[in-house]
């Protein structure tokens, strides 16, 4: 059966919630969030998160009626950070890495940026040592730009996150600004 991604609701609650806590048990150092914290957070709570007035943008992947993955798609509040948009939380449920989930679900987060009108770049997140999610995210265009060091302490060991993002201007875009920041006679040497 094929997969279908689709928006998250409060009817997806409950599968969100298993989803979730497997992968809290499963890849503890993949997530901010502990699953002792999330394990005993009541439905009605996460009903709440997935309401449409939340304003959240979390989508999954469905194998059936089976959700397999999921991943959450956000924008900065802030006046002056508007133009970024970030994605948080991508899991695949772990007998369907490496089936393309994870690219359909990356997709779709990509298409919902597009229509955020103003977002120049998107950013994301990644543990050190999670070579397959680092080799999807450079594959879609995003690149490396820094490394936060002892991002997570799980169970005493420190993680390491590297911190990736993605420009969205087309190349009209970066030539025409290139082309006027060269007539307004800007020196651009240093």
């Amino acid at each position: 059966m094929p997969i279908h991604i689709r928006r998250l609701t409060p009817a997806d609650s409950a599968a969100f919630q298993s989803l979730r806590l497997s992968g809290l048990r499963e890849t503890p150092n993949a997530f901010t969030s502990s699953y002792e914290e999330e394990c005993n957070t009541p439905l009605s709570v996460t009903e709440a998160y997935f309401a449409s007035e939340a304003g959240r943008n979390r989508f999954g992947a469905f194998d059936g009626d089976r959700l397999v993955g999921m991943v959450g798609v956000g924008r900065e509040a802030q006046i002056k950070l508007r133009h970024k948009a970030f994605i948080r939380g991508m899991q695949v449920d772990m007998a369907y890495r490496g089936t393309g989930v994870g690219r359909q679900l990356m997709n779709q987060a990509m298409e919902c940026i597009a229509t955020m009108e103003g977002v120049t770049k998107v950013t994301l997140a990644v543990t050190v040592g999670n070579a397959a999610a680092i080799h999807l995210y450079e594959s879609l265009g995003f690149k490396v730009y820094g490394r936060e060091h002892c991002a997570l302490i799980v169970d005493g060991v420190p993680y390491d996150d590297i911190l990736m993002d993605k420009k969205l201007t087309n190349e009209k875009d970066e030539s025409d600004l290139l082309s006027s920041v060269a007539s307004s006679g800007f020196d651009q040497t240093i």
